[in-house]
Formats: C-alpha cells, sequence, structure tokens
C-alpha cells in the first residue's frame, strides 16, 4: 500500500520558521503570543509549560481547566514544538473543540483551521478509518449508519435466525453492542457471559452476522469507529507506528469520562512520543452507566510511569462554603486521587439543609425561595433546579405554571409534553371520551398490533364517508372484509379492550384503572422490553404519571387539569429569562448564582438502583453526582429533603440521604421554609417528623439514619433527641465483604445453579450455568 502524503514524515520545525508559516498568517494587530501566559496561576502555568513526558492535570470543578488546555495548545505552536498536524487533541463533544478552536485562535491571534487534529474522539477515529478502511474490509467511502439503520439492519437478522423479536428485541441487541464495543470487544473477544446476554447464548452469533452484514453494505456504526481503529492498530505495526511518528503531542479533554475502547485508543497512539496531556477531575466521573471507567485516569501513573501529576485546585467559581462543603462529602470516597478545593472568595453563603414534609411543599417552598431571589432584582436564568430523576419534575413544574413562573427543562421535553405521558394521556383521554380521533389515532397501534399505515387510511376513509368518530368507524369495518388478517383481528380486540375499561370507570379507582389499561394493553411491557437507556426512565415518569392521577378524585377531573396545565404552558411562549430545571447529569459543566437540590432521600439519592446494580461503585459515583451538583453554585447552593415521599401511588416515610449527613457541619446550615432557626429548635422539629420514618423503616434498608441529629458535630445542628438512636436504621459496616468466596457453588432461586467469579462487598458475580453471567446480592442466594 503506498503511503499517504499526509504521512510523509515532517522534519523537525526549524527555529527559522514563524507560527504564522506553520499554521495561517497572523491577523492585524494581534496580541503577542506570550500574552496567553498572562493571567495563569501557578499550577495552570506549570500545566501549560510542561510539555515533555506525561502529564496528568487534575483539574476540580471551576478551575479553568478549558484556559489551561487552550494555553498549552498555543503554547505548543508558540514555542515551535511541532507543526499543528503533528499534535491530536482529543474532545468529548463538537461544542467543546469549537470552543478550544475559538479560543486558541484569540490567543495566538490568528485562525486555526491548520489543527485537522483537533476534534471528538469519533470525528478523528472516523478520519483514521477513511485512510485504512480496506485493512478491515471496508471502502473509503463507508457510510456510517444512525440508530434506526442499526435497529433495522438487527431485525432483519434477528427474524433470519428464527428468534422471537418480541422478547429479544432488536434495540435490546443493539444496545449490547454498543456496550461490547464501547469495552473493545470484537465478536470473538466475547466471554461466557456476555454470550448468555442475548436469546439464551445467540448474541454472539447475532454480533458477528450484524458485523459480517456490515461490511457486504460498506457500512460502520457509531461504535466501530474506534473499534475499527483498535483493530488497524493491532494488527498492523507499520500503520501504527507512522501514528506514532505523525503525533508528537497528544491532549485529552474529560479523561474521567473515557470508555474502556477510547482508552485502549490512546494508549496505543500515546507510545510513540510518551507526550501525552490528559486533563480531568476523577471527582467528576459520574458516566458510568454508559461505559466511563473512572480507573482509566485513577491508575494513570501507572500506565506511563514517570508520569507528572499537577492538582489545578483554585476555584473561580463558587464560595468558600461551597467548596468546602463538597470537598467533604466527596472525601468519603476511597477510589479517588485526592485535592482539596479552595478560593479566595472567602465566607459566602453556608449551604443550606432544609427539611420538608412532602413534595408538593418541597416545589411550594422553593418557587418561593426563586420569588424572593426575583425580587432582589436578581435574574430567573440564573437559578438552577437539579434533580436526580426526571420524574421529579412534575412538582416543580405544575408549580411554576400554576404561579407563572417561567422555566425551562434542559436536556429533554417537559413532564406532560414527554412521548410515554402522552401516549398514556391518549388512552385515558378516549376512555371518556370515544369521539377523540387524535387519541384514537395515537394508541390504535402503540404498541404495534400490526395495524399499518393501509389500515389507518381505510378507518380514516370509512369514518369521513359515514360522518361518524374513527372509533365508530372501526367497529362498523370490521364487521366486513374491507381490513383482513391480523389488522382486524387487533382492531376487533382493540375494541373489546375499550369496552371492557369504559365498563370499570364507575367501580374501580381512576388510578388503579390507569395502571390496569398501561399493562393489558402492552404499552407498560412495551419498555420493559426496550433496552434503550432512557427506557427505565420512562417507566418510571409512568409510576410517576399514576401518581399525579391520584391527586385527583376523578380520571374527568385529571385530564381537565392536565389539559388546563397545557394551555396555560403554551401562552407563556418562550423566554430567555427562566428558570432551569435539568437532572444532575444534564447539569455538568454548567454553573449558576443559585443551585436547588432537591429528593436528596435514602432510594432517591443516591439511586437504590444504582446501590443494588454497582454496590460500592455505584454509592462512589452517586456520591461524585451529589459533589458535582453542589459545585455547580457559584453562591447559594440549597439541598432539600422530605419527610414523605409518594413512591409509584402510594406514601413511604423517607430517611435523609446519607450524603446529608457527609457534609462538614461547619460549612452547612439546617434551615426550614421559615427561615433559619436555632439549632436545637430545628433538630427537635425534624426529628419528629422523622422518628415515625425511622420505626416503620425495615433492617435490610440501607440507610445512614439521621446521624447528623443523632451526633453533636456542631452548634448548627445541635443534638436529636434520645429517642431517634432506638428508631435509627443500621448501615451496613463499611467494606463489609461477602461470606460467599471466589469459585464457590451456588443456587439463585430464579437463574439456577452456578459458580461465583467475583465479590464486591455483599454484590456476587456468578456465572450461571444457563443464564450467564450475573450480578446478584448474596443475600439471594444460597450455597448448592
Amino acid at each position: 500500500m503506498s503511503k499517504p502524503d499526509s504521512f510523509r514524515p515532517a522534519p523537525p520545525p526549524p527555529s527559522s520558521r514563524s507560527i504564522s508559516q506553520m499554521a495561517m498568517p497572523t491577523r492585524p494587530g494581534a496580541a503577542e503570543p506570550a500574552d496567553y501566559l498572562a493571567g495563569l496561576n501557578p499550577e495552570q502555568a506549570d500545566a501549560v509549560k510542561t510539555t515533555e513526558g506525561p502529564l496528568l492535570v487534575l483539574a476540580g470543578a471551576g478551575t479553568g481547566k478549558t484556559r489551561v488546555l487552550t494555553c498549552r495548545l498555543a503554547h505548543i505552536l508558540n514555542q515551535k514544538l511541532a507543526y499543528p498536524s503533528q499534535i491530536l487533541s482529543v474532545t468529548f463533544t463538537n461544542k467543546a473543540a469549537r470552543e478550544m478552536r475559538h479560543r486558541v485562535s484569540g490567543l495566538l491571534g490568528q485562525t486555526t483551521e491548520g489543527l485537522p487534529w483537533l476534534g471528538t474522539f469519533h470525528s478523528i477515529a472516523a478520519k483514521i478509518l477513511r485512510i485504512h478502511a480496506e485493512l478491515v474490509g471496508l471502502k473509503s467511502n463507508f457510510t456510517i449508519l444512525d440508530t434506526d439503520d442499526q435497529i433495522r439492519l438487527l431485525k432483519q437478522i434477528i427474524k433470519a435466525e428464527g428468534i422471537d423479536d418480541k422478547k429479544w428485541t432488536a434495540r435490546y441487541m443493539a444496545s449490547l453492542i454498543d456496550g461490547w464495543k464501547n469495552k473493545g470487544l470484537t465478536p470473538g473477544k466475547l466471554g461466557p457471559g456476555h454470550k448468555q446476554q442475548f436469546a439464551e447464548g445467540k448474541g454472539q452469533l447475532i454480533y458477528k452476522t450484524y458485523q459480517d452484514r456490515l461490511k457486504v453494505l460498506n457500512a460502520a456504526d457509531f461504535g466501530d469507529l474506534l473499534l475499527h481503529n483498535l483493530t488497524i492498530f493491532q494488527n498492523n505495526p507499520d500503520v501504527l507506528s507512522r501514528y506514532h511518528s505523525k503525533f508528537r503531542y497528544i491532549l485529552v479533554d474529560e479523561y474521567q469520562d473515557t470508555n474502556v475502547c477510547q482508552y485502549l485508543w490512546l494508549r496505543l497512539l500515546a507510545q510513540g512520543s510518551n507526550n501525552v496531556c490528559v486533563v480531568g477531575d476523577d471527582d467528576q466521573s459520574i458516566y458510568g452507566w454508559r461505559g466511563a471507567e473512572v480507573d482509566n485516569i485513577l491508575r494513570f501513573e501507572t500506565d506511563f510511569p514517570g508520569a507528572k501529576v499537577i492538582r489545578l485546585e483554585r476555584n473561580y467559581r463558587s464560595t468558600e462554603h461551597i467548596l468546602a462543603a463538597a470537598s467533604g462529602l466527596i472525601s468519603a470516597n476511597e477510589d479517588r486521587l485526592g485535592k482539596t478545593l479552595w478560593t479566595e472568595d472567602s465566607g459566602g453563603h453556608k449551604v443550606s439543609v432544609v427539611g420538608v414534609w412532602d413534595a408538593p411543599a418541597e416545589a411550594r417552598i422553593i418557587s418561593t425561595e426563586i420569588e424572593n431571589w426575583r425580587s432582589q432584582g436578581r435574574k430567573y436564568k440564573d437559578v438552577a433546579i437539579l434533580v436526580r430523576a426526571s420524574r421529579q419534575m412534575r412538582s416543580f413544574e405544575e408549580r411554576f405554571i400554576q404561579i407563572g413562573l417561567p422555566y425551562k427543562v434542559i436536556g429533554g421535553p417537559r413532564f406532560f409534553e414527554r412521548q410515554e405521558i402522552r401516549d398514556a394521556h391518549a388512552y385515558l383521554r378516549l376512555l371518556v371520551s370515544n369521539t377523540d380521533d387524535l387519541a384514537f389515532e395515537r394508541v390504535v397501534n402503540t404498541p404495534k398490533r400490526g395495524i399499518g399505515a393501509t389500515s389507518i387510511q381505510k378507518l380514516q376513509r370509512a369514518a369521513r364517508s359515514m360522518g361518524v368518530p374513527l372509533e365508530a368507524a372501526t367497529r362498523e369495518l370490521t364487521k366486513t372484509d374491507e381490513i383482513r388478517g391480523k389488522a382486524r383481528t387487533s382492531l376487533r380486540s382493540f375494541c373489546l379492550d375499550l369496552d371492557r375499561w369504559r365498563a370499570r370507570l364507575g367501580d374501580l379507582k381512576h388510578t388503579d384503572l390507569a395502571e390496569q389499561i398501561l399493562d393489558e394493553s402492552g404499552y407498560t411491557q412495551m419498555w420493559r422490553d426496550n433496552k434503550d437507556a432512557k427506557s427505565a426512565g420512562r417507566l418510571e415518569n409512568l409510576k410517576e404519571l399514576i401518581q399525579a392521577m391520584g391527586e385527583f378524585d376523578t380520571l374527568p377531573a385529571y385530564l381537565e387539569h392536565v389539559s388546563l396545565v397545557l394551555d396555560v404552558d403554551k401562552g407563556t411562549g418562550a423566554q430567555e429569562d427562566e428558570v432551569s430545571l435539568m437532572t444532575l447529569h444534564s447539569a455538568k459543566g454548567l454553573e449558576f448564582p443559585l443551585v436547588f437540590l432537591p429528593g436528596w432521600e435514602e432510594g432517591m439519592f443516591p439511586s437504590q438502583k444504582s446501590l443494588d446494580e454497582s454496590g460500592m461503585a455505584g454509592l462512589e459515583e452517586e456520591r461524585r453526582l451529589a459533589y458535582v451538583g453542589i459545585t455547580r453554585a457559584r453562591e447559594q447552593a440549597k439541598i432539600y429533603f422530605a419527610a414523605n415521599r409518594q413512591v409509584y401511588g402510594s406514601w413511604q416515610s423517607s430517611l435523609p440521604s446519607r450524603f446529608i449527613d457527609e457534609l462538614p457541619p461547619a460549612h452547612v446550615e439546617a434551615q426550614s421554609d421559615s427561615g433559619l432557626h436555632d439549632s436545637g429548635a430545628v433538630a427537635e422539629r425534624v426529628a419528629s417528623n422523622f422518628s415515625r420514618s425511622f420505626s416503620d423503616a425495615q433492617n435490610s434498608r440501607v440507610s445512614p439514619g439521621w446521624q447528623r441529629f443523632q451526633q453533636n458535630k456542631s452548634k448548627s445542628f445541635g443534638r436529636a433527641p434520645k429517642d431517634i438512636e432506638c428508631h435509627a436504621v443500621r448501615r451496613p459496616a463499611k467494606g463489609k465483604s461477602s461470606n460467599y468466596k471466589i469459585g464457590e457453588r451456588v443456587f439463585h432461586q430464579k437463574f439456577g445453579y452456578g459458580d461465583v467469579t467475583a465479590a464486591d462487598g455483599t454484590k456476587l458475580t456468578v456465572s450461571f450455568d444457563k443464564a450467564g453471567e450475573k450480578k446478584v446480592l448474596d443475600g439471594f442466594v444460597e450455597r448448592a
């Protein structure tokens, strides 16, 4: 294979050549190149000037990491250490790449089109793959499939293999393949546990067939871009060697968010010059659920012996109390490299912890706080509400719409505009009105019942010709031969379902009837079978919907309320000055003067699901998420917990989050809806509210109790009454290990017999004979 022009060896940059010759002409009146060093603090300047050898820049929240990255890039160019084409700069988003390009241009006083290798992981991998496509059986003009095309292709393969595509969906298989590719696994590298994850061991076959089919189509999916790069580098040392010669410097942003495949890709490329600089924060690694491995940044010094570590700890965003509270909280994590944020902005507001009765009270109090903020001449857009789960947004949205407080949801639609909520509402609207054609059209084939577009068109024509609603036309048309086969059977069955549900309107509670409709229609099961990352959230939102309905006496009353809410919401129009409502995950990288953090209760935050699925690792990631939440605040951070919360339609007493107990007392104040109180009064009040919660709790539930009120740690909280201690739910001993050993034979009621392969605290990894590798709690197995 001939060498492409891009691989011609570049001579060492001669000192006589100017930066303008290496890149683009300097703009008239540009600042002196050395100006980019002005204003850097000592640690930032050290990170910029340390150009040789491996470097890890641990950049805490608000410490100016983007400035360090761009100044470092400008410094390398300005010092003529490399041509622009010899620098590989990797980001996670196109937005970050554009911002870096823009900043470097401003620092050097020139355009930066001469930085061809600045971009996201996938954009750079795609560029490399197009050069060497034939090495993995593709042509250079290969197509990159989107998710819809990927699922369509998998459906064909699953059907051809005779697999039940309702039980084993193409979307689920797509998510498995994506996860395997994120781990750098080709079909031949799948372990026994991976093989069992789909269709009783047929996952590997489907994966291999899918990859083979992609080659025939001259196509690659998103995950292939990096995976094919790995294959090329591992199987073709000469190609890898060319890139070693090409890239003299490698810069990587957000290193804590890299997955295994990205990590392996970077390791291979960095073996050349060894001048690799990664910037990240192990305390902000919050994307484990999508494949990110915090261990990648934790083991950097092991991967690159002699690496220099520079900690950026001076924060330019938040006040002293906010930083101290966040640092105290994250110090409870064991798997971290360690750093302590500080600021010259001393004092400020302490982080407030507010106990409320329930979620509606939480929404009312926070809305009042926001209005008070606005009355002081501040802006709505300076305020953010950060929730752990999207279902928490509903109570805030309803409250804000009711009082006319402008808001926007970041990272997704508003609650009542979500697909699953609109679908459920369509079922309910159709239940009370058989003339609601829009609702009928929305749900007649949702979930899929084999009623295609042609059948729907026939129904619409018949309804128009007879002058009747769609449902009435359907009942008439199914008595004829106009519609045949599965479509006719499904339409008849759908009408019978409507009759049965309507018959129960008078004698069944409307919340129970709604649950029955969602279950019997197959709608709930549709989202259970859908293994997309958002499906779990959709199911949570449906449960929140049932809870919302319970606040009204009848179904018509609830539907009228929804109509009024949507109508009022529609009239507000887009505004620039709005409160931001988002999940904690969506808030990373953002900052606001005032931040509200509601729902800090056990089970909600930390998420019980994360604890069940990932054990101690899940708890530490949840704590990092709490750290991210607090450090979004510039001036004030306010944490809320509720004594009672309605969970899936029933009221439950709640325990305050263990994270509240881990906040350093000197930087936190107890507060209530009526303002600050004497610490002893607050302790007594909250203790009274929670004593019933503690006595009702089960000992098996993982919770720290309300230690803040059990111990006289600070004047901010005081000492709790003695009777609290007898009701406190026990916290399992930290680091508690399982009684089961690796290699031991066990039996699980659902998965059968298997062998223990790993243990993380009380969480076991078991290779089951028939079910493959599963993660289970040791309380659910017994020795075989």
